[in-house]
């Protein structure tokens, strides 16, 4: 059965839900509870704020070190192990809950629960962020109300009985921890165990940072254990030298290097630091820094600067043959896709285009075509050009009339042109029309054959002059121009007999 119990405290009632075992715990300075809670506000439907069970880790408070919610030590220390009791306090000992609330909140989600905040008291902090990040907490800064507490307590601990943290230790508590910690942090060092050695350093470090947040920056107390702090800060960063965190070392040294610029060792760890990261300038500087603030180093650093000379001359070589790698291999591609193509090329019909034209080519090969139509007519009707050659309907050629220097040079070679014009049945124009006249019909049906087999021979070969490129890839169309000593080659068995016939030109 519950029964209802008034503590000596105003505005307190327990309801013990569950009985526990043993006597009530004795208490001191240091002692340490282990419990469950939950806060519910005092409401009809008894509204759930928190629950530690949901964060799943138990809460745990260490008598004396001046709770922000005193209230919990008074209601706690009224209960036996394995009890569970039912707490409804008063507004009065309420107040500070939005405060706990959100440190244990923050705490759960991994987050600092001091994240953010001035040095000053919980107070004044709240009141200048105007918040605590949660509503209902909010809600219950701006109102104050009573609250139930419903608490399990699954232990209480002697201060002897478990590892204190750093924060529960007194003043001489830590400053006897600091050298047991160092000594720990060194042996694990010398087994080569550096994760564990950092986690003593930092230990260590931590202590006597507490220590000084309440001494007068740089004055004897504080520069006492400025000195303490140093040298563990340096074993730290070697630790971490050794677990590949560079950054690390380099925030830790460059914070120590600002208070004490004249330090070596902080130099000396911070250059190797920056040379394991690529940063050979910074390395170079902190080395030279070390040589000159401590002389007994300069052997240390000679080897260190040979080792980074040789890292980085090995890195820029490897640098050249990657990216050498990359440009060849970018090469050898567009020279297997051009390869490709002419395979193509070489395996469509003669006479046909390997692909369809692109725009660009279409256009060209139009107008070559037409330029090559439009030459044919000119030279079927035999119009007479200046210093040029036309051919007769008869099959015969009529020469323009040759125009300055070009007479003389003419004449001269009258006799070679002869016997090329015997060829086709043509006389020399000394000779006269009336000859022309003579010739039978059956000769000019025979020459107007060999003009249509002269015609297709220069079709086909402009279209073997495109090279033919793979469907759907514009960008490996390529035109080539070919010679005029080419196409002679290709057209001499059918239009030897038209010398005076221009070569056809493609664009």
């Amino acid at each position: 059965m519950e029964e209802t119990y008034l503590l000596n405290v105003e505005g307190v009632r327990k309801k013990i839900l569950h009985g526990g075992q043993g006597e009530l715990p004795k208490l001191q300075d240091g002692s340490k509870f282990t419990f469950h809670f939950q806060t519910l506000k005092d409401d009809f439907e008894r509204t759930v704020i928190d629950d530690s069970r949901e964060a799943g880790m138990p809460m745990e408070i260490i008598v004396g070190k001046m709770f922000k919610l005193e209230i919990w030590e008074t209601l706690l220390s009224s209960m036996r192990t394995g009890e569970v009791a039912e707490f409804w306090c008063d507004a009065i000992h309420t107040g500070m809950y939005a405060l706990v609330s959100r440190g244990m909140r923050r705490i759960a989600e991994g987050r600092d629960p001091l994240e953010g905040q001035k040095h000053r008291c919980g107070m004044g902090n709240m009141f200048d962020y105007h918040s605590t990040g949660y509503e209902d907490l909010d809600e219950l800064q701006r109102t104050p109300q009573p609250l139930i507490f419903i608490m399990e307590l699954f232990r209480v601990e002697d201060p002897s009985a478990y590892k204190r943290d750093t924060w529960a230790m007194s003043k001489e508590e830590k400053l006897a921890a600091v050298p047991v910690l160092h000594s720990e942090g060194n042996r694990l060092v010398l087994r080569r165990e550096f994760a564990q050695a950092a986690a003593k350093y930092q230990e260590a470090v931590i202590c006597l940072r507490n220590l000084q947040a309440k001494e007068k920056p740089w004055e004897d107390g504080w520069l006492k254990l400025e000195s303490l702090v140093t040298p563990l800060v340096l074993n730290y960063c070697q630790c971490q030298l050794e677990l590949g965190e560079y950054y690390e070392v380099l925030e830790h040294t460059t914070e120590l290097l600002q208070k004490h610029n004249d330090n070596a060792k902080a130099y000396f760890k911070r250059a190797k630091a920056h040379a394991a990261v690529w940063n050979e300038r910074e390395a170079r500087e902190d080395f030279q820094r070390v040589a000159h603030l401590d002389p007994s180093m300069a052997a240390a650093v000679k080897k260190e600067l040979k080792q980074l000379g040789e890292r980085m001359r090995k890195k820029h070589v490897e640098d050249r043959k990657r990216y050498q790698g990359l440009f060849q291999s970018s090469q050898g591609v567009k020279a297997r896709e051009g390869q490709e193509s002419r395979e193509v090329g070489d395996g469509a019909p003669q006479g046909e285009a390997g692909v369809q034209e692109s725009p660009g080519q279409g256009e060209q090969g139009a107008e070559t075509r037409a330029t090559e139509q439009s030459r044919a007519p000119q030279a079927e009707q035999g119009t007479p050009r200046a210093g040029g050659e036309g051919e007769a309907s008869g099959g015969e050629e009529v020469r323009g009339e040759p125009v300055g220097e070009e007479v003389e040079r003419r004449d001269h070679i009258a006799v070679g042109k002869e016997e090329n014009l015997d060829t086709c049945g043509a006389k020399p124009e000394s000779l006269g029309t009336e000859e022309k006249d003579e010739k039978d019909e059956g000769e000019e049906e025979k020459k107007e054959e060999e003009k249509e087999e002269s015609k297709e021979v220069k079709d086909s070969a402009i279209a073997k002059a495109q090279i033919p490129r793979k469907p759907g890839r514009v960008k490996d169309l390529l035109w080539v121009q070919p010679s005029v000593s080419s196409l002679t080659a290709a057209l001499q068995g059918n239009t030897s007999n038209r010398e005076g016939a221009a070569s056809p030109g493609l664009v």
